[in-house]
């Protein structure tokens, strides 16, 4: 493995930072951090490692990548029902993977440190007011006011002890029985149960039930780790450098650098900078790394970048999402899928559909259609064919509840019926139904 004697965890500091908040009292920032620095990790190495692993086998097409969540995760949606919901959601969506895609898949949440969000500009303008952007709740209020907006340090602490919080109940729902295939019916929403896509994946839950009862009858152990217990995963974008050093810990068993904020981590097509702080940080920690790549990328440059994170070539540890939009996939991956099998590069190929399909309706709602979300997929597993590569997974902005975000799908909803209940502080996301409708399409595309 490349020696990293440059680097240290601090290193970022002397290159520029995009996309940090303006703290008004650097001193308190200090203080948060050091205090962050001093407290347990929230995950750690070894399943770090492990995860690794595992997106080793999706880029060699062995496994597939689901990797879903909240667009930006708000502290006061940090409820024991709300991250039930959204785990459920997953857990529904890898059955329907395995069970009909005929694949092992790899389940990693947005989930449990997604506080932060990047910004085209440092302000806004609300109601005729300039006030300071939204950049998350481990930044600021979304409360569209001058005093809300100013970024408060504490914060940061505070996501840190709900990241804390949602990860032990993650852990107790994958390892305590929730989890366990057993009860893949009784995962099933009542909103969805009563819906197309719901009475489809009841279907599929008794045809999994039907071979647990046989395996059970003619005598093979089904009370083993691979029934009761689900492999879960967290991720979050690395946007807060100083959050993300305080959680960096040197592994006792290796000698490795961790951030311990979450298994995997990812860098946004706002901060993909080659001589910028934000990939001098992620390329000393040994967590898989995923690179969001939208239209306005340079391909030189996406190689150089992954040689600087990765040169080992170690397979697991890049993950390439690309967000082009479906109108303009067609024109910017194939391009991109060459030049990486050219150069010999591992990567595992994830399609994000949601981020360049957002469009505004007349009522002011930001919104992204069902269908060009999925003609994007299809556009992905096509292209991936065409070239011969591997497409190796998927990113969603989703969540379990019955949101009217998103627009299409089996009940058809409507830019109209968009104002029935669009919770969201930031992107529009699938809704249990819409997303499980999702799974079922992308399990032919894996099929196939």
């Amino acid at each position: 493995m490349t020696e990293k004697t440059d680097w240290t965890k601090s290193s970022w500091r002397n290159f520029t930072a995009l996309q940090q908040p303006n703290w008004p009292d650097e001193a308190k920032v200090d203080e948060v951090l050091q205090t962050i620095s001093n407290l347990p990790p929230l995950v750690f190495a070894g399943e770090i490692r492990d995860l690794k692993l595992q997106l080793a086998k999706a880029s060699a097409g062995e496994a597939f990548l689901l990797q879903g969540g909240d667009c930006s995760e708000e502290f006061a949606r940090c409820t024991a029902p709300n991250i039930r919901e959204t785990l459920k959601v997953l857990l529904q969506m890898a059955v329907i993977l395995t069970y009909a895609g005929g694949k092992p898949v790899v389940k990693v949440g947005r989930i449990a440190g997604q506080y932060a969000k990047p910004r085209s500009s440092d302000t806004e303008m609300v109601n005729g007011m300039e006030i300071p952007s939204y950049r998350g709740d481990m930044v600021n209020s979304v409360e569209p006011t001058p005093e809300a907006r100013i970024p408060n340090p504490e914060n940061m602490l505070k996501g840190y002890y709900l990241a804390a919080s949602t990860l032990n109940l993650l852990r107790a729902f994958t390892r305590g029985g929730f989890a366990a295939l057993h009860r893949v019916q009784a995962w099933n929403q009542e909103f969805v149960k009563q819906s197309p896509m719901g009475r489809s994946y009841e279907r599929l839950a008794k045809q999994i039930s039907q071979a647990i009862n046989f395996m059970q009858t003619i005598g093979i152990p089904t009370d083993t780790p691979q029934f009761r217990q689900a492999q879960f995963f967290t991720s979050h974008e690395a946007l807060l450098l100083g959050y993300e050093e305080a959680l960096t810990r040197e592994d006792s068993t290796t000698g490795g650098w961790y951030d311990c904020s979450a298994h995997m981590l990812w860098i946004g097509d706002r901060t993909r900078q080659i001589d910028g702080a934000h990939i001098e940080f992620l390329r000393g920690v040994l967590n898989p790394v995923g690179m969001k790549v939208g239209p306005r990328h340079d391909i030189d440059e996406i190689l150089a970048i992954i040689e600087k994170l990765n040169p080992d070539n170690e397979p697991g540890r890049m993950t390439l999402i690309t967000r082009f939009g479906a109108r303009e996939i067609e024109k910017y991956l194939p391009p991109l899928l060459r030049a990486i099998k050219k150069e010999g590069i591992n990567v595992v190929w994830s399609c994000d559909p949601m981020h360049a399909n957002i469009r505004k309706t007349r009522s002011g709602h930001k919104t992204r259609s069902f269908d060009d979300i999925l003609s994007e997929l299809r556009c992905f597993f096509e292209l991936h064919w065409a070239e011969g590569t591997v497409p190796g997974g998927v990113h969603f902005e989703l969540t379990g509840d019955d949101v009217t975000e998103c627009t299409g799908g089996a009940r058809q909803l409507l830019d109209d019926q968009l104002g029935e209940n669009y919770l969201t502080t930031c992107d529009p996301r699938l809704n249990a139904e819409q997303s499980l409708e999702m799974a079922f399409q992308i399990a032919e595309m894996i099929r196939s």
